[in-house]
């Protein structure tokens, strides 16, 4: 079965030459203009992954990534001709799983896809679930579950939880969680996990101050705390 892209983009021709990239690589792809209906394409189409511009018409990238993140963890890749640091941090803090800066180049796109697609679609581990305290992570079901309920992670957001959580005790640099969760097709900055993290603490509801479960080794990096 083919994997499903939507493209989010009010450039024709940029949706057009991503179909063309991406077709040839045998995803199939669909595109929308208009931000307005973006939201209604998602539903319909039901993608693997969205690549989705910042700046649309009727509703902008922001919007939709925020919208899209309240019911969904579907990867996905912003695309934005900006290339400032609080842009690039704006989406990951929205729930982004990676960025793209316009002009790209189709290598670029493709092993960025492919990548995302990947670690969203991780193989079902040997062990199937860890658990610490109430905390429940599932890995053939790729759910996550404290005291019962159930907390809606974007794939990165559990590929990191995954990482640090089958190693508790060892202490990882943000260097080779970088290296480790976000793989060499990755063109991100140490921030990147900074922010993941503190995605992660939020929906775990884990105290900063006295943590639970991911502990910050100051000048270091982080480590999961574990039983």
């Amino acid at each position: 079965m083919q994997e499903k892209i939507l493209v989010i983009e009010d450039e024709e021709n940029i949706i057009d030459l991503i179909k063309l990239y991406l077709s040839n690589e045998g995803f199939q792809v669909e595109g929308v203009s208009d931000g307005g209906k973006a939201l209604e394409a998602f539903e319909l189409f039901k993608p693997s992954l969205i690549i989705l511009d910042i700046m649309l018409p009727g509703v902008d990238g922001w919007e939709i990534c925020r919208e899209i993140r309240k019911s969904s963890p579907v990867p996905i890749i912003m695309l934005t001709a900006k290339e400032t640091e609080v842009d690039k941090v704006l989406g990951l803090e929205l729930g982004a799983d990676d960025y793209i800066t316009k002009p790209f180049s189709p290598r670029e796109l493709i092993a960025r896809v492919r990548a995302v697609l990947r670690r969203s679609q991780a193989p079902i581990e040997e062990k199937e679930k860890l658990q610490f305290q109430d905390l429940t992570i599932d890995l053939k079901r790729r759910e996550v579950c404290r005291a019962n309920e159930v907390i809606t992670l974007t794939a990165k957001e559990f590929d990191l939880l995954k990482f640090l959580a089958s190693s508790p005790g060892v202490v990882f640099s943000r260097d080779r969680l970088l290296e480790k969760v976000w793989g060499y097709e990755f063109y991100g900055d140490l921030r990147t996990v900074d922010v993941h993290i503190r995605h992660l603490r939020e929906k775990l509801k884990d105290d900063v101050e006295n943590p639970s479960f991911i502990e910050t080794i100051w000048g270091v990096g982080y480590k999961f705390k574990g039983k």
